[in-house]
């Protein structure tokens, strides 16, 4: 994607030079976009809950989400110029707003499925805004462990606030129309995000993705992000199964969340210490050992401390895996569908997964979350070997 302004970088950016305030606007503006991700256990177990979706449509309902918001971001990443990208972020808030109101009062799954997948479109083009800023940045693994921390804290305060006081007042439709609120109040940020980006210094070609490395670096991340959608999604059932009540799911949840912005500001702190192939390499087997502790039917304590194990893996990994993505492709291309292949993950591990559950019992979920992980493991061993052998060809 590129815009007519393209002129040299400062610093720390490869072009452009955005003041810290518009960095901040455009990563305020890509976690109004995912505050759903942190939000989905809460508010599609109420809608369980409430009777409006079974586990097969709840598991449809988060899969199409998911799916919407990897493509919108795909879109406008990829295909529309980074120009007007205040009117752009605008928009794109105005149409989440509408659609988490009409979520609120949608009857049936059919209509909660259009409503999260239009939800998902709106979602995925505020992404980009902050994804595309990122790319442009010469500490590109640095930014985004900012952003994911931004993000998660959003998701946290808003988890807390929801499973605590809104939705046992107000219900499923009381946490939909709190979100729409949100979308509306971040308007006044929209316009302080950077006019133009500027042009990369190489073109932004889907050509550049289609490679063993590329594709294997994003597989990578697809599997890692596979493990913990799966789970994710079926937090609330399976810790049911377990004879958890579902408000203290709700808590773990919160925690969990709050467990995350303290593994997104650890990877931040210490990303250019560790070596990103150790470190993926690690916490895939963490993820393998967690979702193998989920399966084996925990107790109370066990389950806390395999939910609070998960949430800080899950973004302390990203800044690696920004940094696999350059490895891949230094054009950057790569780096602007990480988000795309995180989202997809977590988009298939919960449809993925719903295929493998008997009647009421939920085991086989975390069953396949392990076997994402090891997936995870694998591919990156494999994307080294294919990058070893393209460098010696070289």
């Amino acid at each position: 994607m590129a815009s007519g302004n393209a002129h040299a970088g400062s610093g720390d950016w490869l072009v452009g030079n955005p003041t810290g305030g518009q960095l901040a606007s455009a990563l305020w503006i890509g976690s109004v976009g995912l505050l759903i991700l942190g939000l989905q256990p809460v508010l599609l177990g109420a809608l369980y809950t409430e009777g409006h979706v079974s586990g097969d449509e709840l598991a449809l309902v988060a899969t199409a989400e998911m799916i919407a918001i990897a493509i919108g971001s795909a879109i406008v990443a990829m295909l529309l110029s980074a120009r007007n990208m205040r009117w752009k972020s605008a928009a794109l808030l105005l149409l989440l707003a509408l659609a988490n109101v009409w979520t609120a009062y949608a009857a049936g799954a059919n209509a909660l499925t259009a409503t999260r997948a239009l939800a998902g479109l709106a979602e995925g083009g505020l992404v980009a805004v902050a994804t595309e800023l990122i790319a442009r940045s010469r500490r590109a693994e640095r930014i985004g462990g900012f952003f994911v921390t931004m993000q998660t804290l959003a998701q946290c305060a808003l988890a807390l606030l929801l499973a605590l006081y809104v939705i046992p007042a107000a219900g499923s439709a009381g946490g939909f129309l709190i979100l729409a609120v949100v979308c509306v109040l971040s308007l006044v940020v929209a316009f302080v995000v950077p006019a133009d980006y500027a042009d990369l210094p190489k073109d932004e070609n889907l050509a550049n993705v289609l490679t063993a490395p590329s594709i294997t670096a994003l597989s990578c991340v697809f599997c890692y992000f596979m493990f913990f959608g799966s789970v994710w999604a079926f937090l609330e059932p399976l810790g049911a199964q377990f004879g958890i009540d579902g408000r203290i799911v709700g808590l773990i949840v919160s925690a969990t969340l709050a467990v995350q912005v303290l593994g997104a500001m650890t990877a931040t702190a210490l990303e250019a210490r560790i070596d990103y192939r150790i470190a993926i390499a690690v916490i895939g087997t963490v993820a393998l050992v967690a979702s193998l502790m989920l399966a084996s039917g925990p107790g109370l304590a066990a389950f806390w401390v395999a939910a609070l194990v998960m949430g800080f893996i899950l973004l302390f990994i990203v800044p690696y895996q920004i940094r696999l993505a350059i490895t891949a492709d230094d054009t950057r291309t790569a780096v602007l569908l990480v988000p795309a292949a995180q989202l997809f993950g977590l988009a298939i591990g919960p449809v993925a997964a719903s295929m493998l559950i008997d009647g009421k019992d939920f085991r086989p979920v975390p069953e396949f979350a392990a076997g994402s992980a090891l997936a995870s493991v694998l591919l990156l061993g494999l994307f080294i070997l294919v990058a070893r052998r393209r460098r010696v060809v070289a």
